[in-house]
């Protein structure tokens, strides 16, 4: 009985442990980020730290990590695949930011491929005397609460879908961006007049910066009954629409999922031709593995996000929000931010972002050409598991249940 009421403990420890959301208090940090250089100082150390994480959780069995992650299943083949990716992704992060290393030599060292960056990994170390001393310790417990976040999305992909990985080389992730270039995303818009959509396209325009503004599209429809096709056009002047369908629920678990997208697509077009680019963002990252040549014949593109806010939760701070947003910035580089029109977090934390990497040389992406711009070529870094067996075959029950469990999580995105 003991050991059963042990083992029950235990379960809900992971579990719980699952839903700690990675946040740090970046004032731990001792260099304020007012030049290229010291961007780049921030990113290694942010990249060592994670790297070194993620090295060890390479050592865990799969039952310490099943429990870790609060699973009772791991797909350990999709796993190794983004683990691998990460790898990869890594090592071109770290290539970048050494580029800056005569100026400034902190947290440089050798790195010539990946399995050197697994070597520096390994060895990495904050020493207790160092001037980056304080930061060591709170970096290790964010990157380690973040990697968990990653790896249980992938222990779960491809049954539960997210933004972890792409089914086909049509998806975006927005790591097709160049180094330092990132892309602001408000999703689940528009509110209501006078709301927080209004606020930040004017704050938009008044930094002479653009971001794409995902809509449902029965927010849509109320604001425009609400006032008029006219005045939603001013909202939006010179900001990009994308499309989150009708409403803001899984497009893998509903039956309306097509019609949901068309509508919302048309009412766009219809309503704001100017501003509408072809691009769908699945609300919880939720899409049908088999939905690749549906969003083709709409002359849609899935867009996905490698940098999550969490600012809809409503379990972390305007700060922690903010300072969540810059590291993660610092470890991948480049990427679509995602924020939240409907909360009022980003109307504080975004102008804290822009005022706090004003000197790091980054780049806002120009929402306009953010998706011609890319390649029509297949990406051979994509998975295309659209097609492959991994994403037919049916799960175990008990994955199954998890995966539903996941599709029906109760956010408040949308909300």
């Amino acid at each position: 009985m003991l050991l059963l009421i042990g083992a029950c403990l235990l379960g809900l420890n992971a579990q719980a442990a699952t839903g700690d959301i990675a946040t740090i208090d970046r004032s731990v940090w001792p260099e304020v980020l007012e030049t290229p250089q010291l961007f780049d100082v921030a990113s290694r150390a942010e990249i060592l730290s994670f790297a070194h994480q993620l090295l060890e959780s390479e050592s865990l069995s799969d039952v310490q990590l099943a429990d870790r992650l609060g699973l009772r299943q791991l797909n350990l083949a999709s796993m190794n695949l983004i683990r691998n990716r990460m790898w990869t992704r890594l090592f071109e992060n770290w290539k970048a930011a050494e580029q800056s290393c005569e100026a400034d030599a902190s947290f440089c060292v050798l790195v010539d491929d990946v399995p050197m960056l697994r070597q520096r990994a390994a060895e990495y170390k904050v020493a207790d005397d160092s001037f980056y001393a304080r930061w060591a310790a709170p970096a290790d417990a964010f990157n380690q609460r973040y990697l968990n976040e990653l790896l249980r999305m992938a222990a779960l992909f491809p049954q539960t879908s997210s933004e972890i990985e792409r089914y086909n080389s049509d998806e975006l992730s927005g790591e097709e961006m160049p180094d330092r270039t990132f892309l602001l995303n408000f999703e689940s818009g528009p509110t209501v007049a006078d709301g927080a959509t209004d606020w930040l396209a004017d704050f938009m325009r008044q930094q002479k910066i653009n971001a794409t503004f995902f809509v449902l599209g029965k927010n849509l429809q109320n604001r425009i009954d609400s006032s008029s096709p006219q005045a939603l056009q001013t909202l939006y002047r010179q900001q990009c629409v994308g499309l989150q369908g009708w409403e803001y629920r899984s497009h893998a678990h509903w039956n309306g999922w097509q019609d949901s997208i068309e509508r919302s697509a048309a009412l766009i077009q219809q309503m704001l031709p100017d501003n509408f680019v072809p691009l769908f963002r699945p609300p919880y990252g939720h899409r049908r593995a088999d939905s690749g040549q549906f969003f083709r014949d709409q002359q849609l593109r899935v867009s996905l996000w490698n940098i999550d806010s969490q600012d809809a939760t409503g379990r972390i701070s305007v700060e922690q929000t903010a300072n969540r947003v810059l590291t993660l910035m610092l470890l991948w580089r480049r990427g679509n931010i995602v924020f939240h029109d409907t909360t009022d977090k980003a109307q504080q934390a975004v102008p804290w972002l822009m005022a706090n990497t004003a000197q790091t040389g980054i780049v806002w992406e120009d929402c306009h050409i953010y998706p011609q711009q890319l390649s029509d070529e297949a990406d051979p870094d994509a998975s295309d598991v659209e097609d492959s067996d991994a994403s037919t075959e049916a799960p175990p029950a008990d994955q199954a249940q998890e995966s539903i469990d996941q599709a029906e999580k109760p956010e408040t995105q949308g909300e």
